[in-house]
């Protein structure tokens, strides 16, 4: 007897599913960790480039808002344009670890009165 149509189909479908899967290449596990190490570097140059650019774009708008109500000129924007720019320069530096974070409790004369000393 021959074979049902629907049999016939899934035998080929079958085969043309192992066909497939032997033509893909396959990806080792180095691959995958370049790729993953590649996204890694990717998210922190983003990251690192946002916080560089919010550092100028809020320096110039606030030194637009005093220049616009203090009427000082282009003196505020210029001023506030070059903060923002030493900002966003010290938050780059921080995130990629060059400069030491500010850390809280570290040798201000509060810590001094916690201490129990009574000065």
């Amino acid at each position: 007897m021959a074979e049902k149509p629907e049999e016939s189909l899934e035998a080929r479908l079958k085969q043309l599913g192992d066909k497939i899967e032997a033509k893909k290449p396959h990806t080792s596990d180095a691959a995958e960790a370049r790729a993953a190490e590649s996204r890694k570097g990717y998210a922190a140059a983003m990251k690192l480039s946002s916080e560089f650019i919010a550092g100028i774009v809020v320096g110039a708008f606030l030194g637009y808002l005093l220049d616009h109500f203090a009427g000082t000129g282009p003196w505020g924007m210029i001023i506030l344009l070059l903060l923002g720019f030493c900002a966003g320069v010290l938050n780059v530096l921080r995130s990629a670890g060059m400069v030491a974070t500010p850390e809280a409790g570290r040798g201000g004369p509060e810590d001094d009165k916690k201490d129990g000393d009574a000065h």
